[in-house]
C-alpha cells in the first residue's frame, strides 16, 4: 500500500488503566461542586488532553469495563477474575464520569455488560484492520498484544513507546499472535485464569518457541521429554494431565472480535462547547484543564 493510500491510523484505547492509574497516583483532595472526588476524572482528563494534542486522532474510541463480574467469561469459568476487591463506590461513580467527559470530548465511547473492554478493541481492530487502517492500541494489558499485527502499535502511553510487533515479541518472549496461548500455558494471576499447574513463564516461552501454538503442544506433547530444558519429562506430564485446563484458559484469555455493537463509527467529532463547560464548571476543573479541554473538543 503506497503512503498516499494509507488511511489514518485508528486508536483504540483500554480505558479502564488509565482511570484506574489517576484514581490511585492523584490526590483525594479534588473534589467536584456536590462534594464527591473526582481525582480520577481530572487525571483522565488530563491524559485525554495530553493523547489528543500529541496524535490528532481522526479516529479515536475508548472502551470502559462494565462487565468485571457479569462477562460470558464468568458463565464458563466463574472464578474468573474473583480474586479482584470489588470497585470502591466513589471509583463507579468516576468511572460514569470519565464516560461522560469522553464522550463530551467527541470520542465514541464503548461499554457492554457481557463482553469486556478488550473485547470490544478486538471487534473494532478487526473491523478497522480489514478497512486497511494500522491500529494502534492504548493499554498496558499485555493480554491487549494479541490483536497487533506487524503494521499495528501497542502503547502503555506515558510509560513507553508505541511497541510494534517486533518490539512485542522481544518484551514477551513470544509473538503476539502467541500472547494467547502463553497465557493459556502460564495463566494469569491477575485475571485469575488457571493455566497449566507448574508451567512458568519460561518454560511457556520454550514450548511455543519450539511448537508454535497450543493445539500442536497438546497434539504433540509426549515430544516435549525430548527437549533439551529442565524438568523436560516432568513438564510433559503436567500438559498430559492439565491439557483441559489449557483450553479453558485459552477461552479465557482469547480476545473476542465480533461482539455485537449498536455502532462501530470512530471518527472523532468537533463537540458542543456548552455541556463541555458545564462539565468543567461541575468538575470545579482549573483554568488551565478548561482551556485544554475546550481546545481539543475543537480538533
Amino acid at each position: 500500500m503506497s503512503e498516499a493510500s494509507k488511511k489514518p491510523t485508528a486508536f483504540l484505547i483500554d480505558s479502564s488503566v488509565f482511570v484506574f492509574r489517576s484514581y490511585y497516583s492523584m490526590s483525594t483532595d479534588l473534589v467536584d461542586v456536590h462534594g464527591n472526588n473526582n481525582h480520577a476524572v481530572y487525571g483522565f482528563a488530563r491524559f485525554l488532553v495530553r493523547f489528543i494534542k500529541q496524535n490528532k486522532p481522526k479516529y479515536i474510541a475508548a472502551a470502559f469495563d462494565e462487565a468485571l463480574t457479569t462477562s460470558f467469561r464468568n458463565e464458563i469459568y466463574p472464578l474468573y477474575k474473583a480474586n479482584r476487591d470489588p470497585a470502591p463506590a466513589d471509583l463507579k461513580l468516576q468511572f460514569k464520569q470519565c464516560q461522560r467527559l469522553t464522550k463530551l470530548l467527541g470520542i465514541s465511547v464503548f461499554a457492554d455488560n457481557s463482553y469486556e473492554a478488550d473485547d470490544l478493541i478486538g471487534t473494532l481492530h478487526q473491523t478497522y484492520a480489514e478497512r486497511g487502517h494500522n491500529i494502534c492500541v492504548i493499554s498496558a494489558d499485555k493480554d491487549l498484544a494479541q490483536l497487533v499485527r506487524p503494521s499495528d502499535w501497542w502503547w502503555d502511553y506515558g510509560k513507553s513507546e508505541p511497541l510494534g510487533f517486533e518490539a512485542l515479541t522481544q518484551k514477551f518472549g513470544v509473538r503476539p499472535d502467541q500472547i494467547c496461548d502463553f497465557l493459556a500455558l502460564a495463566g494469569d494471576a491477575v485475571d485469575n485464569i488457571p493455566g497449566v499447574k507448574g508451567i512458568g513463564t519460561k518454560t511457556a516461552q520454550i514450548l511455543l518457541n519450539h511448537f508454535n501454538d497450543l493445539d500442536a503442544i497438546l497434539s504433540r506433547y509426549k515430544e516435549i521429554e525430548f527437549l533439551s530444558m529442565r524438568g523436560a519429562k516432568s513438564c510433559q506430564n503436567k500438559i498430559k494431565i492439565h491439557q483441559e485446563d489449557a483450553k479453558l484458559s485459552k477461552q479465557l484469555s482469547q480476545i473476542v472480535l465480533d461482539a455485537p455493537l449498536e455502532n462501530d463509527d470512530i471518527i472523532k467529532s468537533k463537540a458542543s462547547q456548552e455541556p463541555l463547560i458545564s462539565f468543567i464548571e461541575e468538575m470545579k476543573f482549573g483554568p488551565m484543564l478548561r482551556r485544554e479541554l475546550l481546545e481539543v473538543a475543537s480538533v
